[in-house]
């Protein structure tokens, strides 16, 4: 079974925000069906990567980081930036 790390999370929340922004910037300019039709899926497929690699990245520690990751398009930012800042606990330090 391979575990995803925080590296996973990280392009999978810069992928998911970057097709939104595509998605979004094609939406409200020329509406071409090309772009709609690769991005959509894409983008679908970056949200529920994050989903899943920010349920492994995170501890007991940053619970909510789990729940920022639900939230479409910066969801997986929001909650990379919750995994960096829980300080990480060594097996010395108890």
């Amino acid at each position: 079974m391979t575990v995803m790390g925080p590296r996973t999370l990280r392009i999978a929340a810069g992928v998911e925000a970057a097709s939104l922004a595509v998605l979004l910037a094609n939406l409200l300019t020329v509406h071409a069906r090309v772009i709609t039709s690769l991005g959509g899926p894409l983008h679908g497929t970056a949200y529920l990567v994050t989903i899943a690699a920010a349920w492994q990245v995170t501890t007991a520690a940053e619970p909510s980081a789990r729940w920022y990751a639900l939230v479409p398009g910066i969801g997986g930012l929001l909650a990379l930036r919750r995994v960096r800042k829980t300080p990480v606990h060594t097996a010395r330090e108890g």
